[in-house]
């Protein structure tokens, strides 16, 4: 995540930029529990480390 300001949580919008998918595609990943996040007050924030294990999952899953 070079160039992308290293923080430990991050929101939906970022969220969607950092994997290059589109806003509905990231809340179905949420719902389906591929991607976790967590709930502060109204906002819902994806952990960094959830992040990388949603990439590393898709590395996985295609070798």
């Amino acid at each position: 995540m070079s160039g992308v300001p290293d923080r430990l949580l991050y929101r939906v919008p970022e969220a969607c930029e950092l994997l290059s998918l589109s806003r509905s595609r990231v809340f179905e990943l949420l719902r389906s529990g591929e991607l976790r996040s967590v709930k502060q007050g109204r906002t819902r924030l994806i952990p960094k480390s959830a992040l990388v294990a949603f990439v590393a999952s898709l590395d996985e899953q295609a070798a």
